[in-house]
């Protein structure tokens, strides 16, 4: 079955509201075996919303449809299917009497006439009952298409769609199920991990596909099959080749965060750590604070970029003087810091030119990172060209791969 998404209202094309909606819907359809092939917003514009659900008729088995069901002007999506299906919209009795019910139930004795809308079907439609609000939805079956038309209110939509939508599609659907695995990878750049899986990409079942995050470069296997046992088979048998070609650039998999995994390595090991920082205003020991059972291991982390205050923590001025403190060798001597003066097994730093202007000699964008794992010590740096928030994004989350590699020793 071939779906389409339709996110409707004028306020998603003027950016004032983000359509996680279809978002939120295109996770769902894959565990159904439903294949998304089409994603579009229209605005509150009823020619415009009936010539793009014409196309959407014209290309897609299931056309999923959210906003417009409300009692306003603009709120247009039956409209237009009314328009598209040459079917009016008729008042429904058992529709309007629960309608007014619902505004009585709230002291408000005459409803307004515009919600009378919200009680009308066309010839093809079913209403979708909508038990936390007042815009109920439509089911619609027509010439082997259907359409599931829901409120854009999110809570509303999504508790229509897995208690109402989901049993009537479920007949409907053929037997498939497609099920996806994400490996997420740090240390190498979208186009040298694609090239690395090249012949994973080229395969048709399970299929592969790079896609370059905030939390580093995603391999999406995704499988389909009539029997989910095989589906999980044959992703289990590509993320073992997968695992194998590319070793420990892998850090996690599907909602797994960089923090958590090094967390639970620390955990695991009986570790705990420390963070200095600058320049990056403690982007690392903020990152740190939302891995799970943080406290356990984290120590604290320390955030200057002032000399005399680095040189109270322990670092030697003389080494700052001929290095500057953005330098490779004054990273290591603050990891070793971080280690000591917060009493950990393990120090992490960061010396980071988040910008915009060159700083101790540095460009801005120059990262440099250090790791003291019980005193054996280990520095990178990077250079990102960016604005300041990224830098500092940057470097926490590569400072933190870096721990994860030492680790892994």
């Amino acid at each position: 079955m071939k779906a389409e998404i339709l996110s409707i209202g004028t306020e998603l094309l003027l950016g004032q509201i983000t359509d996680t909606n279809a978002a939120w819907l295109a996770q769902q359809l894959p565990e159904l075996g439903i294949d998304l092939y089409f994603i579009s917003q229209v605005g509150d514009n009823r020619a415009r919303l009936t010539d793009t659900l014409s196309r959407a008729y014209s290309r897609s088995d299931l056309i999923i449809c959210t906003g417009g069901m409300g009692p306003t002007e603009d709120d247009v999506t039956r409209e237009a299917l009314s328009d598209l299906l040459n079917e009016p919209m008729e008042l429904q009795p058992e529709l309007e009497a629960p309608l007014r019910e619902f505004f009585k139930r709230r002291g408000v004795e005459n409803m307004p006439e515009r919600n009378l809308k919200q009680a009308t079907l066309i010839a093809s439609a079913q209403a979708i009952l909508n038990p936390v609000g007042t815009a109920p939805g439509w089911w619609v079956e027509h010439d082997g298409r259907i359409f599931v038309c829901m409120p854009g209110v999110p809570h509303e939509m999504k508790q229509m769609w897995q208690q109402q939508a989901v049993p009537r599609l479920k007949p409907l659907l053929p037997q498939s199920i497609i099920l996806s695995r994400t490996l997420k990878i740090l240390g190498k750049g979208e186009s040298a991990v694609e090239e690395m899986v090249q012949d994973f990409i080229r395969q048709t079942n399970p299929t592969l596909a790079t896609y370059a995050k905030n939390d580093g470069i995603h391999l999406r296997i995704t499988a389909k099959s009539e029997d989910e046992h095989k589906a999980r088979d044959l992703i289990f048998e590509t993320e073992i080749k997968l695992r194998e070609r590319l070793g420990t650039l892998v850090y996690g998999q599907d909602d797994e965060t960089v923090e958590e995994i090094v967390g639970s390595m620390l955990q695991d090991r009986s570790l705990t750590l420390g963070i200095v920082e600058a320049g990056t205003g403690g982007a690392l020991a903020a990152m740190m604070t939302t891995a799970p059972d943080s406290p356990s291991f984290f120590r604290g982390g320390l955030v200057s970029q002032q000399r005399a205050t680095l040189v109270g923590w322990g670092i030697d001025p003389q080494l700052i003087e001929d290095n500057t403190i953005m330098s490779a060798a004054v990273a290591e001597a603050m990891a070793t810091a971080a280690r000591t003066t917060l009493g950990a097994e393990v120090g992490v730093a960061i010396c980071a030119v988040a910008g915009p202007e060159a700083f101790e000699g540095q460009s801005a964008g120059h990262i440099f990172m250090a790791v003291d794992l019980s005193g054996s010590v280990r520095s990178v740096d990077a250079y990102y060209r960016t604005n300041p928030n990224e830098v500092k994004r940057l470097a926490a989350l590569f400072a933190l791969n870096l721990l994860r590699r030492a680790l892994l020793v």
